[in-house]
């Protein structure tokens, strides 16, 4: 979030407005705020490498708390602003951060939070009051300092965790050169090519701030010299209404903003001008065929889409030509050198499901942790993985199947859920939906479907009946739910990850407790319960006598092998 040189030809251009409110800070605005709180970071012994760490919602504030440790050569982690008190304080000792930012919004889980925190030596909120001592008011403690440059300017970066999906959650760090910030990384000149970013462009970002890929986008967009328009939340009639008073040329969603967005009644829809958009861009999480078919209909071949993990190891793109003639790619390989490996770390044939190795685009660590570091490693050190399953096609574009976390290996046969997964968001009674595996006495596990409806459809036995014949006569039976049941809302972050490690702990747990009798019935109708929801679940019996949580649907699975992507 540098302004660089913009901020003498557009200093009173916006640099970004907040959506909901209409706040405006210009690039003169974002320019000396920046500069005020590097100078108050340095005067607190902050210097190059140092941390800090940033718990916010999208606010006005949040892009000059990035900003100030882009200029002044510092790691800044930004972070998760849906975590609890504890998670809160694991990143803030983990990353090793000596101040920490936050809204008063978050001022009772962060406060809660610092008192595991010993090594944070002040903290700042930037729109509540301070205690005189160890919290300090932002404006208060930054207004007498300078709003010109530090003295010792260098490029600082982010390092941000993973989302702890699949675990807890990782610190990514790379290497920081030593450049000032107004050098442009040439991964911005890639960008800038690749989804034809230009000078003053005006920018929509429905997503959190706190995430890798919007905040890098605005990032662009500043140095760019152009406008953002930030969501402080996504609502996907809202989002239409800004494309059509701001009229973006750019934007970046995840696939549940296009499926929410879809499923807008077409009266809606139809209501809102949305033709001053270019580039649309999706990531971040898996996107079913047809949910990308049915946006190419509306908005025409606009949709780019990525595949890159926060770690940095590579990247792969593709625009919607690209995609139609590969329905199901995430593009080919555009940085790092891409190997798909089996357990055996041998090369996987064409069209063969392995696991993703890169040879590293960028080389990163995991911050203090060198035993996962290690992990993510091939034995040589040459090659890194996340732990993503794809396989690449004879033309080079690469397909993407599932974590290796969340394979099931159901009676030897395994089963990539996301496949189900795309299929269940289709439906029109679906609003989200997660698969993944549970034990099973006999197969070892078994398919489960978590479902959450549309508003207004009941979550009832024929529902569950309705979406098991629904995969039934789309993916072979082995692939298919035994049994689904049904939350009131899923446990999905706004950058469109699906927490499914909550959900496969937790009914794992259940699933032990349920005798094993139901797996091998045919559609029997049952009541699960369900303890230690997230979120209340939807409560559902056949008797209506008790408070039971779920509606289970049983079918039996094939024998035979199945490997179909």
């Amino acid at each position: 979030m540098y302004p660089g040189s913009h901020v003498k030809t557009r200093a009173d251009q916006p640099a970004f407005i907040m959506a909901s409110t209409g706040e405006t800070v210009t690039y003169a605005e974002l320019e000396a705020r920046t500069n005020r709180l590097a100078h108050f970071l340095r005067n607190r012994g902050l210097k190059r490498l140092d941390h800090y760490s940033i718990f916010m919602e999208n606010n006005a504030r949040y892009l000059e708390c990035c900003g100030a440790g882009e200029r002044a050569g510092l790691y800044f982690t930004c972070i998760n602003s849906y975590l609890k008190a504890d998670e809160l304080a694991y990143i803030i000792n983990n990353s090793e951060s000596r101040v920490l930012i936050f809204s008063e919004e978050k001022r009772a889980i962060a406060e809660e939070a610092l008192r595991q925190c010993p090594k944070v030596e002040v903290s700042l909120v930037v729109d509540g009051p301070g205690n005189g001592t160890t919290i300090l008011n932002l404006d208060e403690a930054t207004a007498c300092l300078p709003a010109t440059p530090i003295a010792d300017e260098s490029l600082g970066t982010a390092m941000l965790y993973s989302s702890g999906t699949t675990g807890r959650p990782k610190g990514i760090v790379r290497p920081l050169p030593d450049q000032l910030p107004s050098q442009q990384l040439p991964l911005f000149d890639f960008l800038n090519k690749l989804w034809r970013y230009r000078e003053g462009l005006i920018y929509l970002s429905p997503a959190p701030l706190y995430h890798s890929a919007p905040q890098a986008a605005v990032n662009l967009v500043i140095r760019n010299g152009g406008t953002a328009i930030i969501m402080e939340r996504f609502d996907p009639e809202h989002y239409l209404q800004l494309v059509e008073k701001y009229r973006p040329t750019h934007t970046q969603l995840v696939p549940t903003m296009f499926s929410r967005m879809l499923k807008l009644p077409d009266a809606v829809r139809d209501r809102y001008d949305v033709s001053s958009l270019l580039v649309a861009i999706h990531a971040a999480a898996p996107c079913p065929p047809r949910v990308k078919e049915q946006m190419i209909d509306w908005w025409g071949p606009i949709i780019h889409e990525y595949y890159g993990a926060t770690e940095g190891l590579g990247f792969t793109a593709c625009d919607t030509e690209q995609w139609l003639a590969h329905r199901g790619t995430v593009g080919k390989v555009l940085l790092g050198e891409l190997h798909v490996l089996d357990e055996n770390m041998q090369p996987c044939p064409k069209e063969t499901p392995g696991t993703l190795w890169f040879k590293t685009a960028t080389p990163f660590e995991y911050f203090n942790d060198p035993k996962r570091t290690a992990e993510a490693r091939s034995a040589d050190g040459s090659m890194s993985t996340v732990g993503d399953i794809g396989y690449v096609d004879d033309d080079g574009f690469l397909y993407l199947t599932d974590r290796a976390t969340f394979m099931i290996v159901s009676g030897g046969v395994n089963i990539y859920p996301q496949e189900c997964e795309n299929l269940l968001i289709t439906h029109p009674k679906v609003a989200d939906a997660a698969v993944f595996g549970v034990p099973n006495e006999d197969l070892g596990e078994e398919v489960k479907a978590v479902v959450q409806p549309m508003p207004g459809i009941a979550p009832d036995q024929a529902l569950a009946e309705e979406l098991t014949q629904f995969c039934l006569k789309n993916l072979s039976h082995q692939k298919c739910p035994r049994s689904i049941d049904f939350e009131a809302e899923l446990p999905r972050l706004p950058t469109g990850k699906l927490y499914k490690r909550l959900l496969r702990d937790r009914y794992g747990a259940t699933a032990r407790a349920v005798s094993s009798d139901r797996a091998h019935a045919l559609f029997p109708a049952h009541a699960v319960c369900i303890a230690g929801a997230f979120r209340p679940m939807i409560l559902l019996s056949l008797s209506l006598s008790a408070s039971r949580s779920a509606r289970t649907v049983g079918e039996p699975a094939a024998a035979r092998r199945d490997r179909e992507i």
